[in-house]
């Protein structure tokens, strides 16, 4: 079947968004994880494709981390910083913004991000799906009530797919490219759910990880004195001391078959485009908001203010147009998720009238070079800072997220304000309620020993207490592009007065 968008000399590249939910930056065959099955995105790498192996987040949770990524900002530029302070009308958005570049922009999948989400595309799926979402129908929970474990899903003999809500968005999608005969570029972007907990997939996903080849799980007990009190305090309301490895070898492997599933929704994708004749002049990216504990320190989900690398580290993967010459395979040098949109812009040549501080991605494509001296996450609140709590001190014990809301709203210290500073060697955290932290990474990857009081690293904190501070001092606001006119009025310049005209500020 052939379509009508391809991309000519006077037109951009159609785009894809697919963006997976809580996807850890391990979880990828290429990367070496035996236990994850990727096909697709392990041949894209392979073949065609670049994968930023050490890209980071800029905050742990959907919403911050969305309206960054989004934007190009870090969460502290405009209070961006909890689950509920969406981007306005009146902010930027890469989706707003690709509307003005010409482009038609469909969206299918959740929201986390704008108020009005009508405003930032062309159209929007109102899905249907078959199967309900686990996160309003929990009668798959059991005695472990916040483990978020619901395992292997029923899909009935008849269904060709377990339509929920991600299926449903894709084959969407998919029908919508396939019969789309607009003149503009088309933009696909899809928001999924998946591997987002409950734990739960159908099969053949369920059974088709090898629980023996899954890499070791870092355990509680392993950890030093030390880390930030949040995970101690969502770790004894979650109460699964008593798991086993068995246990949690199921819980994880349902999350490695939840990303199977994904990837393979996207090798469906991917082949329509192929169908259609126009991969080659299409780009795609492929990468997650944040990570998931998965079992890591005794604990499932996410946490709002803490920075270990299954939260804050994610896959990038970005298959340029075919117009643009690259080097397949991975690269390592630090990447932050606020260089997304830097890299659609360059892309497809656009210049937003705002500022950012993302660097595109399009210099790497053909080497292996440095990016970035450091990556930056923040998180929490100020203990005056109620209403960037998340939750209520009352927070309905009934919800899976109890553990972590419950704290949040009812412990300031814990859910106190703090911001990493990662560089290839070291992550430090400056907390304001809580001792910092410092991690050797080359000898403690696992970051289960706090060495900010050992006195042979000291002279490394004021190096990254002095990086914090130039990127504070970089990204601390943003200046509006548009100017405001002045009255004209007397002013007083030296020791004569000046009169200026209203709206010439060269004037004065």
């Amino acid at each position: 079947m052939e379509n009508d968008f391809h991309m000519s000399a006077d037109k951009k590249p159609n785009l894809i968004f697919f963006i997976p939910d809580q996807w850890r930056g391990d979880m990828l065959g290429h990367l070496g994880n035996r236990a994850a099955q990727t096909p697709v995105l392990d041949q894209l790498v392979e073949t065609e494709a670049i994968s930023f192996t050490q890209t980071f987040c800029q905050n742990p949770v959907c919403t911050p981390s969305r309206c960054s990524f989004m934007t190009g900002w870090y969460p502290h530029v405009r209070g961006h910083r909890s689950m509920q302070h969406l981007l306005h009308t009146g902010e930027p958005c890469l989706l707003k913004e690709l509307k003005k570049a010409g482009y038609f922009v469909y969206w299918g999948g959740k929201n986390d991000l704008v108020t009005d989400p009508l405003a930032s595309c062309n159209y929007r799926h109102q899905v249907k799906p078959t199967h309900p979402n686990l996160h309003t129908h929990t009668s798959w929970r059991d005695a472990d009530a916040y483990s978020f474990m619901a395992g292997r899903l029923k899909k009935e003999v008849s269904e060709s797919v377990y339509l929920d809500s991600d299926w449903a968005h894709v084959l969407d999608a998919t029908s919508f490219a396939q019969n789309y005969g607009g003149e503009k570029p088309l933009c696909l972007f899809l928001a999924l759910e998946y591997p987002h907990p409950p734990y739960g997939v159908e099969e053949p996903y369920f059974s088709a990880i090898d629980r023996s080849k899954l890499p070791p799980r870092i355990r509680a007990e392993d950890l030093a004195p030390g880390k930030p009190r949040l995970l101690e305090e969502v770790r004894k309301r979650q109460a699964l001391v008593h798991w086993s490895e068995d246990q949690w070898d199921e819980l994880r492997a349902t999350y490695y078959g939840m990303a199977m599933r994904t990837d393979q929704a996207l090798g469906r994708l991917i082949d329509a485009f192929k169908a259609m004749g126009c991969w080659d002049d299409t780009a795609l990216f492929f990468f997650s908001d944040h990570g998931d504990y998965t079992g890591d320190y005794g604990l499932v989900e996410k946490a709002q203010n803490t920075f270990e690398d299954c939260l804050t580290r994610v896959p990038f993967i970005f298959k340029p147009p075919q117009s643009h010459p690259r080097m397949p395979g991975t690269r390592n040098a630090l990447v932050e998720l606020i260089d997304f949109p830097a890299t659609v812009y360059d892309l497809i040549g656009w210049q937003p009238e705002y500022t950012h501080f993302g660097k595109s991605l399009l210099p790497l494509l053909s080497r292996n070079t440095p990016h970035r001296d450091a990556v930056f996450c923040e998180g929490g609140r100020l203990p005056t800072e109620e209403h960037c709590s998340e939750g209520t001190p009352q927070a309905n014990k009934d919800s899976l997220y109890w553990p972590r809301v419950h704290v949040q709203a009812n412990d300031a210290q814990a859910h106190g304000k703090a911001i990493m500073c990662r560089t290839d060697r070291y992550k430090y955290v400056l907390r304001k309620e809580e001792a910092d932290e410092l991690y050797d990474l080359k000898d403690d990857p696992c970051e289960t020993t706090n060495l900010i009081g050992n006195t042979h690293y000291q002279p490394i904190v004021p190096e990254m207490k002095e990086r914090l501070l130039a990127h504070y001092l970089e990204t601390a606001d943003v200046v509006p592009w548009k100017l405001d006119p002045r009255d004209s009025k007397e002013c007083v310049q030296g020791n004569r007065t000046v009169k200026g005209e209203a709206g010439n500020p060269s004037r004065l």
